[in-house]
């Protein structure tokens, strides 16, 4: 029996979509990663213990570099809510001083010259460089928003050898914000044409990790050897003890065959 001429069409529609669908699913899903990566530089990528034998040899306790360092991230913050805006070198420079006060001793400026210095020649971890690698094969766009003023964050990524990585290098210089202000985060959106959604911060910092989020970023926790996240902060998707888990689960979750962002 001869059947309808339009049921046959609708047959043949049923089977060509059918076909369509099953080809579409063996192939591989193509298009560029769905998110920006932005990485913070300094214990992100290059590593700040290389400071330890500077503060040894000057304050006799290598532990001296961390209570530098955190007087140094504190002050950034305290300049960045009370002003006057001042550039992350200066803000470095005045945290030596005042840590060595708070050790009964006055810092030479040969002392200060030889720490300074050395911020610009630190090495990188050994998972940087292997890991960026990966993730820029992979398609992914990468950029770098430091505190730090671009002259120094250049000669550190040249030093480095990781600045082949990257299309730009931002700094909060250009907002007189020192992250986790909103401002760096939004300024970086803005200068790559994208909605502070389509990038992802990775940083080993809790601050840094919390400012990102709270900007509408995504964000990545690098957690590394004394870092921990911030227990009144949201967390953030992605959490890894190093750079290699952290990329491998950039590489699930924002490459281009997963979903788009939400």
């Amino acid at each position: 029996m001869r059947q309808p001429a339009h049921s046959a069409t609708r047959r043949g529609l049923l089977i060509s979509g059918l076909t369509a669908s099953l080809t579409a699913a063996q192939q591989p899903r193509s298009g560029k990663p769905s998110r920006i990566l932005v990485f913070d530089v300094n214990e992100t990528l290059l590593d700040l213990d290389a400071l330890k034998p500077h503060f040894q040899a000057i304050f006799g306790d290598a532990g001296t570099l961390r209570d530098w360092f955190n007087n140094v991230i504190q002050y950034s913050l305290v300049l960045t809510l009370a002003g006057p805006y001042k550039n992350f070198a200066e803000v470095a420079r005045a945290a030596l001083t005042m840590t060595a006060e708070e050790r009964g001793r006055k810092l030479s400026e040969e002392e200060a010259r030889r720490i300074l210095s050395a911020i610009r020649t630190l090495p990188a971890h050994p998972d940087a460089a292997p890991n960026l690698s990966r993730l820029k094969m992979a398609g992914f766009r990468m950029v770098t928003l430091t505190n730090s003023p671009p002259a120094t964050v250049e000669a550190q990524l040249s030093s480095a050898n990781l600045q082949r990585f990257f299309e730009r290098s931002f700094s909060v210089d250009a907002v007189q914000k020192f992250k986790p202000a909103p401002e760096p985060y939004r300024f970086v959106a803005r200068e790559l044409g994208v909605e502070t959604r389509a990038l992802r911060l990775i940083a080993a910092h809790a601050w840094d990790v919390a400012g990102a989020l709270q900007s509408g970023c995504a964000a990545a926790f690098v957690a590394r050897p004394g870092k921990a996240l911030f227990p009144l902060s949201s967390p953030p998707d992605i959490v890894g003890k190093n750079l290699t888990e952290i990329a491998d689960a950039i590489l699930k979750s924002d490459s281009p065959q997963r979903s788009a962002i939400p």
